[in-house]
């Protein structure tokens, strides 16, 4: 017999009044994020309207994923992040991944490189290859790829403030592959915003920033089709501290910032939306994690059709890709990092993620071994083959909590949008300081929930062991700067200095003229072996340099 609304409404009453007589644990029951969570979700927590909120995979406004068959026709890509020492170590780490099921590369730099400092620099002392591989060169990012197709691989690079410097790099690397520009499949991060906001890696100030990062749009859109030329990143935004409606809220709005950039600039928005991609944490809080991936679909769905008037369904589609929270990894009891990634990984999943990348659980102490990688990378595997979790598309769409969840997260994030646009926009906004103010904020609260211990750390402020193992670590290699110091001077001295000197002055008289797209100067750099510290110089002669205003 079938349950009538009465009926349903009286089922719920009597729920009510046996919930409301028994005991709850002393605990606050909200997000990671400090969202209050209900007891119980029913069918009045849904849209109003839940076939046009929800909608079906493959369909506007994407709510359950971008593509109609999602992961039972593809698998998301299995993308770790690799990088450390030299480019001879880092090409060897690639191999590796390769051998054993990686599906994509995705290279990390070291911070010489993120900063646009040559390896030989002052400012590079100690830092050369510590965090990720240094790249000086066209020669480093040619022995970076060396044997690799990159005709046929797809490659990741984790780059910002110098990205149009290192696309320039890989694209003439290829180049001497024999492979052109319009085969290159991958992404470049450049999202220069989001380093203002939380990364804090720049080389330019804020408005020439966005010119070059303009440019590389602009020249993508017309010579690398199939080559996203911006992952905007919220992952550095929730690291620094954001909750996940900040981490959405400013994330999309750097998007649509760029959006506009490129509208200005007279492209067709249908020319470059396809290929704009987006880079999302996944924290430990499983189901808020999930709805802030469904939410951003929807926003970025709706934003390109009814804001920016895009034609093509494919400019509506937010591709993303994920990695697990550094910021949840523990230097206490290392191992629990083995479960917080495998939950995280899991929510990337079932948010409908295009690409993931999961932590190793020995990064909160080092860069990790190559056991550490292969486990992260068998957690993806487990998860693909083994949980069923794939077998069907969105398993958790329609669910009371999770669509009460999504509407809740997309409302902040609409919210802020408001406050942003009282500013000026986002451009406006970051220099006022105000994500920069917002985030700080809700990292201090946090951190005081855990210092308090209202949140418990499992191994940090509950459960700690006095005598933890030891665990083994990556070492990195003393001997790396010098090597990678010398192999930067051997360059300098085999190279045509005439050349170099006559193809840095072309660059800094087109800066100098805001008509001129950098991007073929920037090219032309590259081919005379032109080092990325003495192509930023050349920059800053004519953009200056940037310093943050404090937040406190």
């Amino acid at each position: 017999m079938a349950i009538t609304p009465s009926d349903e409404f009286s089922l719920e009453q009597q729920w009510r009044e046996q919930f409301e007589a028994a005991p709850e644990r002393d605990v606050s029951f909200t997000t990671l994020s400090g969202v209050p969570i209900e007891p119980l979700y029913t069918q009045s927590d849904l849209p109003d309207d839940p076939a046009a909120a929800i909608g079906l995979p493959g369909q506007y406004p994407f709510t359950r994923g971008v593509y109609p068959s999602m992961y039972r026709g593809r698998l998301w890509t299995m993308r770790q992040f690799a990088g450390f020492g030299s480019a001879e170590q880092t090409n060897e780490r690639f191999r590796y991944l390769l051998d054993h099921g990686q599906t994509g590369l995705s290279t990390a730099f070291d911070m010489p490189s993120l900063m646009g400092h040559d390896s030989d620099s002052p400012l590079s002392l100690g830092e050369v290859g510590r965090e990720g591989v240094a790249v000086d060169t066209l020669d480093d990012m040619e022995t970076l790829f060396a044997g690799i197709d990159l005709g046929e691989v797809s490659v990741s690079m984790t780059m910002n403030a110098p990205a149009a410097v290192m696309l320039a790099y890989y694209v003439v690397a290829a180049e001497r592959q024999g492979i052109p520009a319009d085969r290159l499949a991958g992404t470049i991060q450049a999202d220069i915003l989001k380093e203002y906001i939380a990364q804090k890696e720049w080389c330019f100030p804020i408005d020439p920033a966005m010119r070059v990062m303009g440019d590389m749009i602009e020249w993508c859109s017309q010579e690398m089709p199939r080559w996203h030329p911006v992952s905007i990143s919220g992952y550095h935004i929730r690291e620094a501290g954001s909750t996940a409606a900040q981490e959405l809220a400013f994330t999309l709005k750097d998007g649509l910032t760029y959006v506009e950039e490129a509208v200005e600039r007279g492209l067709d928005v249908d020319d470059f939306a396809p290929r704009l991609s987006f880079f999302f944490n996944a924290q430990v809080d499983f189901f808020e994690e999930i709805a802030k991936y469904r939410a951003a679909r929807r926003i970025w769905a709706r934003e390109l059709k009814e804001t920016f008037g895009a034609k093509n369904p494919k400019s509506w589609l937010m591709r993303f890709h994920t990695q697990t929270a550094g910021v949840s990894l523990t230097a206490q009891q290392p191992l629990n990092n083995v479960v917080r990634t495998a939950i995280e990984a899991l929510a990337g999943v079932l948010g409908g993620t295009q690409s993931l990348h999961t932590n190793s659980y020995d990064e909160a102490l080092a860069l990790p071994t190559e056991d550490a990688v292969r486990l992260a990378l068998r957690t993806q595997q487990i998860i693909a083959f083994e949980t069923g979790v794939t077998n069907t598309i969105d398993p958790l769409g329609g669910s009371y909590f999770v669509e009460s969840l999504t509407d809740k997260i997309e409302a902040e994030a609409y919210e802020y949008f408001r406050k942003i646009d009282e500013l000026g926009g986002m451009v406006a906004a970051v220099k006022a300081n105000y994500p920069q103010r917002e985030i700080a904020d809700a990292s201090y609260e946090l951190q005081q929930e855990i210092d308090a211990g209202r949140r418990v750390v499992v191994g940090v402020n509950a459960y700690v062991e006095e005598d933890e193992s030891q665990t083994a670590l990556h070492r990195s290699d003393p001997a790396t700067e010098r090597n990678q110091v010398e192999r930067l001077n051997a360059v300098r001295a085999r190279r045509n200095g005439g050349e170099v000197e006559a193809s840095l002055v072309r660059l800094r008289e087109a800066a100098a003229n805001e008509g001129s797209n950098l991007m073929p100067l920037l090219i032309d750099c590259t081919r005379t072996y032109a080092s990325e510290g003495e192509i930023v110089q050349a920059l800053q002669d004519v953009f200056g340099k940037y310093t943050e205003s404090p937040v406190f």
